[in-house]
């Protein structure tokens, strides 16, 4: 399972004249191994599975049969908004 978060730290990462690279999220790509319900196994690249009330995710293309590879594709949660009430 591969969970892709924002590139940049901030939503602005290029504000105030400053260089791009110093806020780029080390974290923007997760990789986890996880267990799936056996029906995934007939899973549809064309497809989106909601995965635990946590975001949606499809079939990646390297996607093999004895091994499954789902990208996230969305959160279900807002995380730009939060930032946003901090400042």
């Amino acid at each position: 399972m591969r969970l892709y978060d924002r590139l940049f730290t901030e939503a602005e990462p290029e504000k105030d004249g400053r260089d791009y690279k110093s806020v780029l999220n080390p974290h923007s790509l997760e990789v986890l191994t996880a267990k799936c319900e056996p029906s995934l196994k007939d899973a549809k690249p064309e497809l989106r599975y909601q995965f635990e009330r946590l975001a949606f995710f499809t079939l990646d293309k390297d996607t093999t049969p004895g091994k499954l590879v789902f990208n996230r594709t969305i959160t279900l949660k807002d995380t730009w908004a939060k930032e946003a009430q901090k400042t």
